[in-house]
């Protein structure tokens, strides 16, 4: 005699005997994939997963609900739901599932599916992974990024893009920002880029993998490049000064000497060199001598290219208080700039 079942159970069979067919696709399944190691998904299939929970594809409409909340010549910071692009890739996954079997295996396999695609979100940037080299691992973890809007991205397109875990004016020694290179990111522990794409000629979006306590923007180092620093403006135009630097170290002399920049009579922006070299080298001159560089009563071309170098122009977001910083002033603090009310006048009241 045959016991009729309902079809709870029916669904708790199902499922126990697709769980037991998982654990055999685990090891057995994709063995041929370009990658070490078995795998349930194909290679070609977790990353573009991996690049769709990246929000690749997804329409910008979908991220930036009103252009009001990204005007011109700003920068948005935020967070990436977890369960949004959770909801996504099932949501992607469940096209192919026809019968209540194909769901019933797809919701014993996602687990697995999950930590298959975690792995390749942090592969989408490194394209060609030679085999044995480590490559990171683990659950992914929170994301964080950033939306710019701004003539930055248009004008700069390798903009150079940094998030650290630690912010440097935090660390001992309190690393000036502009001293910030390289070597210095396994201190900070520096972010990895998830994503880093221009989404318009002046919108970029970044993906990193974890939470920056700071993020530092850099110019590309096209090369040694010359320049001078804008003063605060005057009543009349906008002045600039060169930060007097010891050419021993090459560091800026402490304290901190500015030597305002001369501009020839009649000629607006156009400097006066041998004038800014005769105040380099009085402004050398009357510093105290365990502070003075040491520079002569008249500048050679050598000392006066090294302090005309520059190095690339870096914009540093973050909040400083937390380093013991000051405080940000008022214009600095994201503050909305679309109201409730403007979007009921927009989208109607009734919506």
């Amino acid at each position: 005699m045959i016991r009729a079942t309902t079809g709870q159970q029916v669904t708790a069979l199902l499922q126990l005997a697709v769980a037991a067919a998982a654990a055999e696709l685990v090891a057995d399944l994709d063995t041929d994939a370009p990658d070490p190691g078995p795998r349930v998904v194909p290679r070609d299939l977790r990353l573009w997963l991996a690049r769709l929970r990246l929000l690749e594809g997804v329409p910008f409409g979908h991220l930036v609900a009103d252009a009001a909340l990204l005007p011109p010549e700003s920068i948005r910071f935020f967070y990436v739901d977890r369960g949004w692009t959770d909801a996504l890739v099932e949501g992607a996954l469940s096209v192919g599932t026809v019968t209540t079997a194909d769901r019933a295996a797809l919701t014993a396999l996602y687990p697995t599916v999950r930590d298959e695609v975690d792995e390749a979100e942090r592969l989408v940037r490194l394209p060609g992974v030679a085999a044995g080299a480590a490559v990171p691992t683990g659950a992914a973890g929170t994301v964080a990024g950033f939306l710019l809007r701004s003539q930055l991205v248009s004008g700069w397109p390798a903009l150079h893009v940094r998030g650290y875990a630690r912010d440097n004016l935090a660390e001992p020694g309190k690393t000036p920002d502009r001293a910030v290179g390289d070597g210095d990111d396994a201190r900070l522990g520096k972010l990895g880029l998830l994503r880093l794409e221009r989404l318009a000629p002046a919108v970029l979006l970044v993906l990193f993998d974890g939470v920056p306590e700071v993020v530092h923007l850099e110019e590309p180092r096209a090369g040694v490049q010359f320049g001078v620093l804008e003063s605060t403006p005057d009543d009349t135009r906008a002045g600039a000064h060169v930060l007097l630097r010891d050419p021993r170290t090459s560091a800026d002399v402490v304290p901190e000497t500015p030597v305002t920049v001369p501009f020839r009579a009649g000629a607006p922006g156009v400097m006066h060199l041998r004038e800014l070299a005769r105040r380099m080298s009085a402004a050398a001159g009357a510093l105290p001598p365990a502070s003075r560089p040491p520079l002569g009563p008249r500048l050679d071309s050598a000392e006066f290219a090294l302090q005309m170098l520059r190095f690339p122009w870096r914009a540093v977001f973050g909040d400083r208080t937390l380093a013991g910083g000051p405080p940000l002033p008022d214009d600095a603090v994201f503050v909305p700039r679309l109201h409730f009310a403007d979007l009921a006048l927009r989208f109607g009241e009734d919506q």
